[in-house]
């Protein structure tokens, strides 16, 4: 379906497939949308940050002295695209406490389905660091491609991309610009529809999240 598909990964995993779909659930309410995205970014962070470069540093165990792993390098910088990212942020933090997180905001004009940016603050030294750009949706790629266009113009080059629900087009979209970015997707969709929303798809990621039905 997609050339170099080793950067394209669907993760495959009961659980997650399980709290996927108490999200599309349009009863699921917005507590516990948000806190499920949550557990999700969790799930998927897990899988996405199993290549961190670590070292080999020494400890005194109570029993001896050893040599054992450890994080190496610049931390993790997380960055969601406003607004219904930041769910995932929070997910990301638990797995690595210390990561740095940056912001890039953007909103979808209704007429033409294209992102229109207005905001976009990263960490210092963000061409050293690993990045994982969040956003729960990926449906046209549009806010994808553009929000990994503003990071590489300010240095960045070691991208990733984690979302919960994908559509085809927009993984073809994101691909294609970015060949060099790994993609991470809970469950890839059927569709777009007429409007550019993903089918079957959970509705309004942002609306559900944060209760602006």
């Amino acid at each position: 379906m997609f050339e170099n598909e080793e950067n394209i990964v669907v993760i495959n995993h009961p659980l997650l497939s399980h709290k996927i779909s108490i999200l599309r659930d349009k009863k699921t309410g917005t507590n516990e949308f948000r806190k499920i995205v949550e557990e999700i970014a969790i799930f998927e962070g897990y899988e996405a940050l199993k290549d961190l470069p670590t070292e080999e540093v020494e400890v005194e165990t109570p029993i001896e002295t050893c040599m054992v792993p450890m994080l190496q390098g610049p931390k993790l910088a997380i960055v969601p695209i406003l607004r219904a990212g930041l769910a995932m942020v929070s997910g990301f933090l638990t797995l690595y406490p210390s990561a740095k997180v940056g912001h890039i905001g953007m909103y979808r004009d209704e007429e033409t389905h294209e992102p229109i940016p207005y905001y976009c603050k990263l960490p210092s030294n963000i061409d050293e660091r690993p990045i994982v750009v969040v956003d729960p949706m990926l449906a046209t790629g549009g806010s994808a491609c553009d929000a990994i266009d503003q990071i590489k113009k300010q240095g960045g080059k070691n991208i990733k991309f984690v979302c919960i629900i994908a559509a085809p087009e927009g993984v073809k979209k994101l691909h294609e610009k970015h060949p060099d970015v790994k993609i991470y997707i809970g469950s890839l969709d059927r569709q777009l529809n007429e409007n550019a929303y993903i089918c079957p798809g959970l509705g309004d990621a942002g609306d559900r999240i944060f209760g602006t039905l």
